[in-house]
């Protein structure tokens, strides 16, 4: 794909490039920044998205520019649509909001996504789909078929990268249009979240959804990227941080937060660790005398430690104190207009923030902006 610089004069990044992580009913928040980063005048260049991910990106590079936050309102009011939009009114209400939304999803199933297998997966036929997941997923592929034009997505003008796991191999794969033809199955597979969903076919292979290995693309766009100077924008729906917990409810929100956060935290430190290296090595070379210079294996190892700079924006939603483990399965329609307008709020507050790109560097690195909640900008 060719490069294309940023039309945002406070932008001089050759790339922009939109990570959305997996968590179920949490990606209204994604949407919701979406929706606000849509307003800078620079398109990304390449979207990464894992299970619910996955669906937002494809939702994003199958539609023009101008309905692409239109296409996302419209998905995210189809898969609501079976729960009142009605918010409570006292703090009392909320959480009984969030978990009957909840309730409602896993029983009746979620409009234009899931509907429950009746009879149920152990009164089914050994070997079939319905023998191994509680919910049949065909309604997603008609919404998807509807709402994504996957000949754009095919025509590459935009990069779209989503994950999935090869139930076979146990692997980590990802569908990328730079390589292959993209069609539903591929977002599907990405979305196959066992026991919910059953593996989707694609090319005579069996997939689940990528979040079994790792629920964030971001290390797959750190190492397929090129040369370019890249600005990242992270969004991520579970946070590695967070309170001890008070009640049963709490330690299972807990352990799903921590269990899919993927360790981003971890995976952000680590990236900037190999770039410090990186940068260590081309400064190192360029100390070194023009014979040895010249010399192709140290050229060799030159030209594979080159690369551009790189801004990570970090988002991450933090759950409302009403939330408990169906926080990620909660498809109420109140809920998600709370989850769309947290993720409009927090980018709002990272495009207001001072240090928002100030610091950006021209040479090798990465620097990592948390900026949305406090202050907290990292830079290596």
């Amino acid at each position: 794909m060719a490069t294309r610089k940023s039309k945002n004069p406070l932008l001089d990044h050759e790339h922009i490039t939109l990570v959305l992580q997996g968590g179920g009913a949490l990606g209204a928040y994604q949407a919701g920044v979406y929706e606000e980063l849509a307003k800078i005048p620079s398109e990304p260049h390449w979207v990464a998205g894992v299970s619910i991910g996955a669906i937002n990106a494809a939702l994003i590079a199958g539609n023009p520019p101008a309905k692409r936050v239109a296409r996302l309102h419209e998905f995210w009011d189809l898969v609501t649509s079976r729960t009142s939009g009605l918010t409570p009114l006292f703090d009392q209400q909320r959480a009984v909001f969030h978990q009957f939304g909840a309730a409602m999803a896993a029983v009746s199933g979620v409009e234009g996504f899931y509907t429950p297998r009746m009879p149920p997966p152990m009164l089914q036929p050994e070997g079939t789909d319905a023998a191994i997941s509680y919910y049949d997923t065909s309604p997603l592929r008609a919404t998807l078929e509807r709402l994504v034009d996957f000949d754009l997505i095919n025509q590459q003008k935009i990069r779209l990268s989503v994950g999935a796991v090869n139930v076979r191999t146990g692997n980590s794969v990802y569908f990328d249009n730079t390589m292959q033809k993209i069609g539903p199955e591929h977002i599907m597979a990405s979305g196959a979240l066992p026991p919910a969903f059953a593996p989707v076919m694609v090319e005579g292979e069996p997939y689940w959804d990528g979040g079994v290995v790792s629920n964030t693309p971001l290390q797959y766009v750190l190492d397929m990227r090129g040369p370019a100077k890249m600005m990242i924008a992270q969004v991520d729906l579970f946070s590695a941080r967070g309170e001890l917990p008070r009640n049963m409810g709490d330690v299972t929100s807990r352990q799903k937060d921590i269990m899919y956060s993927s360790r981003t935290r971890f995976g952000t430190d680590k990236a900037a660790q190999i770039q410090r290296n990186k940068k260590a090595i081309c400064n190192l070379i360029a100390k070194l005398p023009p014979a040895l210079r010249n010399d192709p294996d140290v050229k060799r190892l030159e030209a594979a430690n080159r690369t551009a700079h790189v801004d990570i924006v970090h988002l991450i939603y933090r759950q409302s104190a009403f939330e408990q483990e169906s926080k990620d399965y909660d498809f109420s329609r109140s809920t998600m207009l709370e989850h769309w307008a947290a993720g409009k709020r927090d980018m709002q507050n990272t495009v207001a923030h001072p240090d928002w790109l100030t610091k950006s560097g021209a040479e090798q690195g990465v620097t990592v902006y948390d900026l949305s909640r406090e202050v907290r900008a990292v830079h290596n």
